[in-house]
């Protein structure tokens, strides 16, 4: 399959999809906190994508029974929503698709539930800020191996592990279409980058080794060391000059993870003061 460019209008389209993607995540940001389950969280991101006229990417494709895909700690991607309880301290990245006019918009978050380890946090800032240094290199000229090489770069200065195995990708009226967008690579290398040119770029970034596993229900993948690992991923369009177009948004889900916050700090301040 060729790489599909797209023309500035199917750009405008695919923005649509991408921004209720991030939507969606910020109002899974606003039930995000211990004690709610993985299912939980998956049944309000389908709630919300479906009430905006919508549908789940990720429902039915390749038989995949869930609107979204949740992964706690130790998992990197394609997690499967069960009765999994969300504790305090833990990181959850939470991956949604969204059709809507036949148009894909792809776009992922790494949430901490509470207080988390500073490990934890570390690897949040740094696999964000991986996912930023692979959208400059996203422009007329360059190469995919380009995008590829500034989040390796990045992540192993940190001496992070870079997954190899799950790649970013195309958007368009598919979910996955050519090229692939690694999180490794050489300078240089790989496909030209020309205007119209719409992909995901998701850094994917372990705390330890950048071997993974499989779990055996076909789906999940975890670390092999078992440490943590965090994904972010935006829809980004290629414009004739200058920068990249990001599609979807981080402002709405950021706005919905302080006023979480702020609302945890309240509740637990009346506790304590119940207690005292």
């Amino acid at each position: 399959m060729e790489i599909v460019y797209k023309t500035l209008e199917e750009i405008d389209l695919i923005k649509e999809s991408s921004l209720l993607v991030g939507k969606t995540l910020a109002n899974v940001a606003s039930f995000m906190k211990p004690g709610i389950t993985t299912l939980e969280l998956d049944a309000i991101a389908n709630d919300f994508i479906r009430a905006n006229g919508a549908i789940p990417t990720f429902y039915g494709y390749r038989e995949y029974r869930f609107s979204s895909c949740i992964s706690v700690n130790s998992e990197i991607v394609h997690g499967l929503p069960s009765k999994r309880v969300i504790k305090e301290g833990d990181i959850v990245s939470v991956d949604i698709g969204v059709t809507k006019n036949g148009w894909v918009g792809d776009s992922a978050y790494t949430f901490m539930v509470g207080e988390v380890d500073d490990e934890y946090e570390n690897l949040l800032s740094i696999t964000y800020d991986c996912l930023y240094a692979g959208i400059e290199m996203a422009i007329v000229g360059n190469r995919v191996g380009d995008i590829s090489n500034a989040v390796q770069s990045l992540a192993q200065k940190h001496r992070y592990g870079v997954v190899r195995e799950l790649v970013g990708h195309g958007v368009g009226k598919n979910l996955h279409e050519k090229p692939d967008v690694p999180n490794f690579g050489k300078k240089g290398s790989g496909p030209l980058i020309h205007a119209g040119l719409v992909i995901a770029i998701e850094p994917m970034i372990n705390a330890g080794t950048k071997e993974v596993k499989q779990l055996r229900d076909g789906w999940t993948i975890v670390t092999a060391d078992n440490k943590p690992s965090a994904h972010f991923e935006h829809t980004i369009a290629v414009m004739p000059e200058g920068p990249p177009q990001i599609l979807s948004s981080f402002e709405e889900i950021e706005k919905a993870v302080d006023l979480n916050k702020e609302l945890t700090r309240v509740v637990k301040d009346r506790q304590i003061k119940k207690v005292n």
